[in-house]
């Protein structure tokens, strides 16, 4: 019955995850044989059927596997995708981020430390007057920068990242680690998958924040790569030099990497 129910948000994925997500599911049902059904009858976000977004992304693309906590807790924000705010379009203002930017506290924050890994901006200088000298760089008319959220969110793709949260769903009444707890036999069954690609080596686990982090305690991640940062909602992630590392020879900021 609840995989039924689902049907909708499955036909929203890419094909090669369809029978990985039923096994998913399946996981869920059989450690908790009531938490699916009870989901069906409540509301929860991402709303519009959106719940398996991430997994637009081809199985044999995943370079990356990001993992963040949960979705925005708001509807339009919600989109079924990690850190990628819905609610969100354009990245830059006249005066520096745009002011939605600016209210996703762990975007601004993402997209404070790709400057700094990118070197457009120093570590000690994050704020104000820096800001707002990259973004003129941004929106002049010659600049090679992304203009939008969207067009980072096919950067990241390009870079071969699957976006993903510990829990899928975000209830109001229900407490973040609890409900990522109830997905954790179904992102078990998403990363044997993942390791188990016919000659493909394991992608690189980024775990953002301490419920992602929890998924260490099981055994399949021994077999990946892994880099662990706080959640970006701390400004010292601004700072972290092995996010830098990680991201800056992606340069997601330029418009060179949008397809």
């Amino acid at each position: 019955m609840q995989h039924a129910l689902l049907d909708k948000a499955l036909e929203l994925t890419d094909v090669s995850w369809q029978p990985i997500v039923r096994r998913g599911l399946a996981a869920v049902a059989a450690a908790d044989p009531d938490y699916l059904e009870q989901l069906a009858q409540d509301v929860y976000l991402p709303t519009q059927h959106r719940l398996f977004a991430a997994f637009v992304q081809p199985l044999d693309a995943v370079r990356y596997v990001l993992v963040g906590e949960g979705p925005y807790p708001r509807e339009q924000s919600a989109n079924g995708v990690c850190f990628m705010d819905g609610a969100v379009d354009a990245l830059w203002s006249p005066s520096g981020l745009s002011k939605q930017v600016n209210r996703a506290t762990s975007l601004r924050n993402f997209m404070k430390m790709l400057m700094v890994a990118d070197g457009l901006l120093t570590p000690e200088s994050t704020t104000g007057e820096a800001v707002a000298d990259v973004a003129q760089r941004a929106q002049a008319p010659d600049a090679h920068f992304i203009q939008t959220l969207p067009e980072l969110q096919n950067n990241l793709h390009a870079n071969g990242f699957l976006l993903l949260n510990a829990a899928l769903v975000f209830r109001p009444h229900v407490p973040p680690p609890k409900e990522a707890k109830a997905w954790r036999p179904f992102l078990e069954v998403v990363l044997e998958a993942l390791a188990e690609r016919a000659g493909q080596a394991p992608p690189t686990l980024v775990l953002w924040g301490k419920i992602a982090a929890l998924l260490q305690a099981m055994p399949v991640t021994t077999q990946f790569p892994q880099a662990v940062a706080e959640h970006p909602y701390n400004l010292s992630f601004i700072k972290n030099k092995d996010m830098q590392q990680l991201f800056g020879p992606m340069t997601l900021l330029a418009a060179k990497n949008f397809q």
